[in-house]
């Protein structure tokens, strides 16, 4: 088992999942320690990285597109501070670092993982029931229904009309963005079928945010919401089935190859051939890999096995 135990946190690797334990140290963000631990699998991960600095490095996890709900809705807009696949390292603790990441990149390859977009969370983001208040109101969510309450500095627009409460079975989308400079920033929940949402400051379904310390905490509740909700991969095959499907016999439109057609059967062939030139650029990297000395003989011969089987 891989470790690395940091004042900005723990991670540790056996093989299978990176642990994430936030540290105590007073540059961890208030959205790391309320989110507590987290379990990466494997195959939720597209690479991790070590950047070493002259006083401390920095060791980054970074994980498929759409693999986890919390990345989603931030889309890559978190300070470093509450960023959890982020661990500052200190210089004397180099080898370490480098030691981890020879030990998740050995068991990508070895596993042969996936790294392009992910059809599904892999990840079950922030636990519920999950409550926060920043801005101008106070979010709540329980795993179906979300509540908005008002605070004094909302808008009367939003205070006249109460606690709203709706099912994210309602909703279209869920967003957040991060105050930057004098422009406040928002979590806004998009009720389906509703037309384009006003100004955060008198939307009804926006909490608007304005830069102080507990606004990460709302990034929280996005992802909760957004884990519950259809994954966007799954979405966009939804939206674009219609287009794509094509009518036998339709004016304008030739009948779609059957299964025993030659068109289909040149494409299978096209298909395979495609696969088996992929392998091979895969034996001839795992090779040099083998020779330069970073994988083992050991490693290689079992990398070498799963690759041939394939074929």
């Amino acid at each position: 088992m891989a470790e690395i135990i940091q004042k900005d946190g723990t991670w540790t690797f056996d093989g299978d999942t990176v642990r994430i334990v936030p540290g105590r140290d007073k540059g961890v963000g208030l959205l790391r320690q309320t989110l507590g631990e987290v379990a990466v699998p494997l195959r939720a991960l597209a690479g991790i990285s070590f950047e070493p600095g002259r006083k401390a490095g920095r060791l980054r996890l970074r994980l498929r597109d759409g693999a986890d709900p919390l990345l989603q809705v931030t889309g890559g807009r978190l300070p470093d501070a509450s960023d959890p696949y982020r661990l500052t390292v200190e210089s004397d603790r180099t080898g370490v670092a480098e030691y981890f990441v020879d030990e998740v990149r050995s068991a990508l390859l070895l596993e042969q993982v996936e790294t392009g977009p992910a059809r599904a969370y892999l990840l079950p983001g922030p636990p519920v029931p999950i409550t926060a208040g920043a801005g101008d109101g106070t979010v709540g969510f329980d795993g179906d229904r979300v509540s908005l309450e008002w605070n004094w500095t909302a808008e009367e627009a939003k205070r006249s009309g109460g606690t709203r409460e709706f099912r994210v079975a309602d909703l279209r989308s869920v967003e957040w963005s991060p105050s930057k400079g004098l422009a406040s920033g928002w979590l806004r929940f998009l009720p389906a079928g509703t037309a384009a949402p006003a100004s955060p400051k008198y939307d009804p379904y926006t909490v608007e945010l304005f830069g102080f310390k507990n606004d990460p905490l709302m990034a929280l509740v996005a992802a909760a919401v957004a884990a519950r909700m259809p994954h966007p991969a799954a979405a966009a095959a939804e939206q674009a089935a219609p287009a794509m499907a094509l009518t036998p016999g339709a004016a304008g439109q030739p009948a779609a190859p059957g299964p025993g057609s030659a068109s289909a059967s040149a494409a299978s062939a096209e298909e395979t051939a495609a696969d088996h030139d992929a392998l091979l650029r895969r034996l001839r990297e795992l090779g040099e890999l083998h020779q330069s000395g970073v994988l083992t003989a050991e490693e290689f011969t079992a990398a070498k096995q799963a690759v041939l089987r394939r074929f």
